[in-house]
């Protein structure tokens, strides 16, 4: 029997399969990875901020990933950290609803922010003396709300498109809710939805990463015939450390969105990696940028150090 969104008081969340003596431990953890994204991505945007010598295109591009992966840590792991001390994996419908399009909006806008942050790489080493006027300040506006609006308005798009049915079930597949899962609640015909859901992964991520290879070559490319080993070398370490994030998060991605339109795959499988989505991308963003770019490594510990001295005073 179909009932409608607006009776649905509460739907069940997977399982997280815990026992008595690792739910603590996993509490903790948790807990823990939560603060240290939260701190390291915040870090990241207070520094470019508060340097001066980070006001350019790529870190002005940069900023954008941190707030992405706050806001997609936030949508995740809080919930997930009171059901573990609740032990109670009830979601209200509406909750549902806004953890599924925050989430595929923090994965999204991850995709579409990396393929700009790419082609800026690709003209800054490719094309350095075309530079300054293709990533001039306008047109670095123009990119930034381009990002958005596509992100926001495929995933409104998608929202809507699912929440038009009345929904049958009360049991989500998967340990958060997400726009697949969501549709598994709902006895009606859905094809639209799936072509749509289609048609949104070919172009998020195809798109994006036909981009990043696609500029990566051009910049291997020129660092070789340029013949200039150091060049080479730093561009390799930058993009070396670019490719494996986005890589990462297109893998994982793909991966566990195809599995949901595939029986066979192990439910257990499917969830550990879109946990995974979660988890790795805005937990490693901040490291390796942090760690890989040598100015926002500097200008970090210039900030680290001038807080440890106000400290002190």
């Amino acid at each position: 029997m179909s009932t409608n969104a607006s009776s649905v008081v509460l739907l069940k969340l997977e399982t997280l399969g815990l026992t008595n003596a690792s739910m603590y431990p996993a509490f903790l953890l948790s807990t823990l990875t939560y603060l240290c994204i939260m701190f390291c991505n915040m870090l990241v945007l207070v520094t470019i901020v508060w340097s001066k010598k980070l006001q350019k295109p790529m870190f002005i591009l940069l900023f954008n990933l941190p707030i992405s992966d706050m806001v997609g840590a936030t949508a995740f792991f809080p919930h997930l950290i009171i059901s573990m001390l609740t032990q109670n994996r009830l979601i209200s419908y509406p909750a549902c609803v806004a953890q599924t399009f925050v989430l595929h909006v923090y994965g999204t806008g991850n995709l579409l922010i990396l393929s700009a942050m790419a082609y800026d790489r690709y003209i800054a080493i490719c094309c350095p003396l075309r530079y300054n006027a293709v990533m001039s300040t306008q047109n670095l506006i123009k990119i930034i709300v381009l990002i958005w609006v596509i992100n926001f308005s495929l995933m409104i798009t998608l929202i809507l498109m699912a929440v038009r049915f009345k929904i049958c079930r009360t049991h989500i597949v998967d340990l958060y809710c997400n726009n697949p899962s969501f549709l598994k609640l709902v006895c009606e015909d859905t094809s639209t939805n799936n072509y749509y859901g289609l048609f949104t992964i070919v172009v998020l991520q195809g798109g994006p990463l036909l981009i990043i290879l696609y500029t990566y070559a051009q910049i291997l490319r020129t660092c070789v015939m340029n013949n200039q080993s150091d060049a080479r070398r730093k561009a390799i370490q930058t993009c070396g450390s670019h490719l494996v994030v986005c890589l990462i998060l297109e893998i994982n991605t793909f991966v566990t969105l195809i599995s949901h339109r595939i029986e066979s795959v192990s439910p257990f499988f499917r969830r550990a990696l879109g946990v995974s989505v979660l988890i790795f991308p805005p937990f490693l963003d901040p490291i390796i940028y942090g760690l890989k770019t040598s100015e926002l490594r500097q200008s970090i510990k210039m900030l680290l150090k001038r807080n440890v001295g106000v400290s002190k005073l």
